[in-house]
């Protein structure tokens, strides 16, 4: 995702992360784009001072969608992430 399709992701209500779900990339009451790690809180921006350069690959930064399945349980549908070309993506 580029930092344009992000920012309307965020702006559009949809959940969208970086790098994996414990972080999610928010808009504070100022305006401000931001990737929080949601277990310390830890905060930076999504972009560099001059708002064109994401703070992480464009690759990295995905959608999820809570669902619910036949079983009532709930779970996480990721969408918009792709490996190819990752160095990890040949592992697991």
């Amino acid at each position: 995702m580029n930092v344009t399709e992000i920012k309307a992701a965020v702006d559009a209500g949809k959940s969208v992360h970086w790098a994996n779900e414990g972080y999610r990339v928010h808009r504070d009451t100022l305006g401000q784009y931001l990737i929080t790690y949601v277990w310390n809180g830890s905060t930076i921006g999504l972009t560099d001072r001059s708002g064109r350069r994401l703070n992480g690959d464009e690759a990295d930064f995905f959608t999820s969608v809570s669902t619910r399945g036949a079983d009532g349980e709930q779970g996480r549908e990721v969408r918009g992430a792709t490996s190819e070309g990752h160095p990890d993506a040949e592992t697991g």
